[in-house]
């Protein structure tokens, strides 16, 4: 298990939409490049719902005949398939999102049976809800359904559950924080001691990890995405700069969304797609 030491705690697809989701995808409207999509894979579909509509706050749609969490900038995708591992001891280790009230979520996930884990993932931390000192702001770690880690931040100011970041854990956060900003044209910076790469909708944010950690596919976090405008073009880019791809560019006449497949040199599991923000 990836422990946060206290010094990174200075900052801490014919597919129909049941309901239309475009304005959940803004970023990706407005911008060429944005996170789209994380890709879970489930054992218990309605657990999922619980979790991530019922108790965060989520919106559900059908995107075919797949159950699709809304939230801000980011759709969740429910595929029925029991997962290999827990998203932690990948490289995506944790999922993360701000909350307007984490006093008060915190009890309600705990009556709903959701493992708190604050303390086991967090040095120091001594109950469920930690206070970050050094951005004065209260954060804790849940286990939801087959083991993703989710990071939970407050911000009084929000009116609902908005998206933040997701933490890749690597051997070497340096290079890892490199290649994004070289070929998705991420932000470089830092949040506390983390390196990071802001991308549109979303905060890539790195560590070094403690010990092995494993590729996504597979796992309950299977792979994240990202909603490219040309992405033909993009993806004869990123093969001129020695990017290999495991599924290449295609379009799919029947959802009308171009999509492609990748994984970065950690094992991040990567879909691209064109077309996602028009539903």
């Amino acid at each position: 298990m990836h422990r946060i030491l206290p010094a990174l705690l200075t900052c801490s697809l014919a597919l129909v939409l049941a309901a239309p989701v475009s304005a959940q995808l803004l970023a990706a409207r407005e911008n060429p490049l944005a996170v789209g999509r994380h890709h879970l894979n489930v054992t218990d579909v309605e657990a999922h719902k619980r979790f991530w509509a019922e108790l965060l706050g989520g919106r559900m749609a059908k995107f075919g005949k797949t159950q699709v969490v809304k939230l801000p900038n980011t759709l969740l995708f429910l595929r029925e398939k029991p997962p290999t591992g827990e998203s932690d001891g990948s490289t995506i280790n944790h999922l993360g999102f701000k909350v307007p009230d984490l006093h008060g979520l915190v009890p309600r996930l705990k009556a709903a049976g959701i493992e708190m884990v604050t303390t086991e993932v967090v040095a120091g931390a001594t109950s469920d809800v930690h206070h970050n000192t050094g951005q004065n702001v209260y954060m804790a770690f849940a286990k939801g359904p087959d083991g993703v880690r989710v990071e939970l931040m407050e911000n009084k100011e929000l009116d609902g559950i908005d998206s933040h970041h997701i933490h890749i854990f690597t051997a070497d956060d340096e290079a890892t924080q490199a290649w994004y900003v070289k070929h998705f044209g991420g932000k470089p910076g830092t949040r506390g001691p983390f390196r990071k790469a802001d991308v549109p909708g979303i905060e890539l944010t790195f560590a070094k990890a403690d010990g092995p950690v494993e590729p996504t596919k597979g796992r309950a976090v299977d792979h994240i995405g990202f909603e490219v405008d040309d992405l033909e073009s993009f993806c004869k880019k990123l093969e001129a700069e020695g990017v290999k791809f495991d599924v290449p560019f295609r379009k799919s006449e029947s959802t009308g969304l171009s999509v492609a497949f990748l994984t970065d040199p950690w094992g991040t599991y990567i879909e691209l797609t064109e077309g996602l923000d028009k539903f």
